[in-house]
């Protein structure tokens, strides 16, 4: 019985890898897409599953035995003693973005997260899996009338991403407090171009750009403490720290004039002492049995000392001025079940979730922040037994909030898979 199942498991395993990394290539499609992703190591993804991210993107201070919980490696202990989870997550967004009387509409679909989770032994829990990053996705292209070389058109492209595989482990000590470290390999690809083509075949065409192979080992840490009000709720303190770490990998620069002149250069992305700052979180939460679910969450990240404005391909692109900061997130969410174990009204036994968030940035463009605001809707619903669960999220919000800025309004829905079982469990009879 268990060889099966665990043959079961494996095929599914290789296929959703093998389709992620497949999703994971940089072969000009966009894994996100958004015109501020043309700054730094591009848009940071949003931490956390669908369920976390139907919640406003809280995490925290958040335990639950139904659920993997990525935001904060400590709450992996929160689980039944011998079950088995698999997370796997789609995301998809459609963007409008408007500069003046200008506009333009974007969409894109992909995986989102394929995490597996597992007990070790009594009150410890260990789990791995692959989650992105950032997201880089833009094309920005416009043409003018020259009087001496006609009409030139002016096109700015970029493509890629970072991805992050991880493995955490987690205990629990006193009944209470819940401890967490997480070990983290982050590797991507980040493509960026710019080129002027004159409709005269008389001028040749120019082309720049820059080819990014990134990668880093970095640490995360988490705590959790669990204060019981009563029987039956619960008030949760919750804290992360993710290291600053340096990058690694390598750069090509590049020129070219037609097929008359060719330029490139290499670089080894250690030789510039460059990476991603470091983050802390701190979150509480109010849990009242398996029912209702609030909580509230702040995080702080500071990229100041990364040193990404001096690099070519990260640093400023046309006439804006990008700068390296420290950007801050406010979130807050909730979860609410009815009735779990309802048996006349399947909705009651529907989980709803809902929350809002504000973003700030980390960087500054021309010295201003782009800050994003949004609120988020979701449910989950049960399917077939144990815990097993489809959360479908939606998210709708804005970024570029200054008046000089453009404003990138959002629609964007997530979908995610959480399957529960048992293992090792004895039974009377095969």
């Amino acid at each position: 019985m268990f060889r099966k199942w665990v043959n079961k498991w494996a095929v599914v395993v290789v296929l959703l890898l093998s389709g992620w990394v497949a999703s994971a290539q940089t072969d000009g499609t966009f894994s996100g897409f958004s015109p501020y992703s043309v700054f730094g190591v591009g848009q940071l993804h949003q931490s956390g599953t669908a369920w976390n991210r139907s919640m406003g993107g809280v995490g925290i201070a958040a335990r639950s035995n139904r659920y993997i919980n990525i935001t904060n490696p400590a709450s992996m202990t929160a689980r039944d003693s011998l079950s088995f989870m698999v997370d796997f997550g789609l995301d998809g967004r459609i963007s409008l973005f408007r500069e003046g009387d200008k506009k333009a509409l974007n969409t894109t679909f992909n995986i989102d997260d394929f995490v597996l989770s597992f007990p070790l032994w009594k009150h410890t829990a260990m789990m791995v899996g692959i989650t992105p990053i950032s997201d880089v996705g833009y094309k920005i292209s416009y043409a003018e009338m020259d009087v001496d070389t006609g009409y030139r058109t002016f096109t700015s492209s970029g493509n890629g991403g970072i991805y992050q595989v991880f493995a955490a482990f987690a205990a629990t000590l006193w009944n209470r407090l819940s401890l967490g470290a997480q070990a983290n390999y982050r590797f991507g690809n980040i493509n960026k171009k710019a080129t002027i083509v004159y409709d005269d075949a008389s001028f040749r065409n120019m082309a720049s750009g820059d080819s990014l192979q990134v990668n880093n080992f970095s640490a995360k840490f988490g705590l959790q403490y669990e204060q019981p009000l009563s029987t039956r709720s619960f008030l949760t303190l919750g804290a992360t720290y993710q290291l600053a770490t340096r990058l690694t990998g390598y750069t090509i620069h590049y020129e070219e004039l037609g097929d008359y002149y060719r330029t490139r250069d290499n670089g080894v992305l250690s030789n510039y002492q460059i990476g991603m700052g470091d983050e802390i979180g701190v979150g509480l939460s109010y849990r009242y049995t398996d029912k209702l679910l609030i909580e509230v969450d702040y995080t702080r990240t500071d990229w100041s000392r990364s040193k990404l404005d001096a690099v070519k391909g990260f640093s400023n692109i046309g006439d804006a001025v990008f700068r390296q900061s420290v950007g801050q997130s406010f979130r807050a969410g909730f979860a609410y079940t009815p009735n779990r174990n309802d048996i006349r009204y399947p909705l009651k036994r529907w989980t709803y979730r809902g929350g809002i968030y504000f973003d700030q940035s980390y960087y500054t463009v021309d010295g201003a922040h782009v800050n994003a605001i949004g609120i988020t809707l979701g449910t989950t619903l049960p399917v077939f037994r144990w815990y097993n669960g489809l959360t479908v999220g939606l998210d709708f919000g804005r970024r570029g909030l200054a008046t000089s800025q453009v404003k990138e309004t959002y629609f964007g829905f997530n979908v995610g898979l959480n399957v529960f079982d048992i293992w090792f469990q004895k039974r009377p009879y095969e």
